[in-house]
């Protein structure tokens, strides 16, 4: 079961579900608006050819407050916003319209949050659109939802996450 607003705000205020830093006025009637931080990740240029699937070896970061993506173009955003889940509570990444009414998606496949997560959230950035679209940090760009398990994982990611340890 998705949660309300009110489920959301009951689990922050109990600590089960932890996002900081939190803004009130980020919480929607059932998800809460994650923003952008200042660090991104593009394609390297001289790469033609993957062999390897590490996305660390293909791409490079930059820290930037404003970053331009040029139609057909991707990068990797990370949220200012670190999530803390319990064994329990997955989320769900989603875009949110008024991006995707403009050709860009926040994540190609990977919107799940697993439970026992504590990290910032990488998005898959990309243009659609046929226009170039600059993006800031603090842009309102993703939302989450919440979802209750029936019961705790017996894998939380925070033990069970490769990638999770670093982020």
């Amino acid at each position: 079961m998705f949660l309300s607003n009110e489920d959301i705000l009951t689990y922050i205020n109990q600590k089960k579900i932890v996002i900081e830093p939190f803004n009130p006025s980020n919480l929607g009637p059932s998800s809460y608006d994650l923003t952008l931080s200042n660090e991104w990740w593009f394609f390297k240029k001289h790469i033609s050819y993957v062999k390897e699937l590490d996305w660390t070896k293909l791409m490079e970061k930059t820290q930037s407050d404003k970053i331009v993506l040029k139609p057909n173009e991707m990068c990797l955003g990370k949220t200012l916003e670190k999530i803390k889940l319990p064994d329990n509570i997955i989320g769900r990444l989603e875009g949110r319209s008024r991006y995707a009414r403009i050709g860009l998606a926040v994540h190609i496949t990977s919107a799940l949050i697993q439970p026992g997560v504590f990290n910032h959230q990488i998005l898959e950035i990309k243009n659609n659109s046929p226009y170039t679209i600059e993006l800031k940090k603090g842009m309102k760009i993703s939302q989450v939802l919440f979802a209750e398990l029936k019961s705790n994982t017996s894998k939380p990611y925070r033990l069970f996450g490769h990638i999770a340890k670093h982020q």
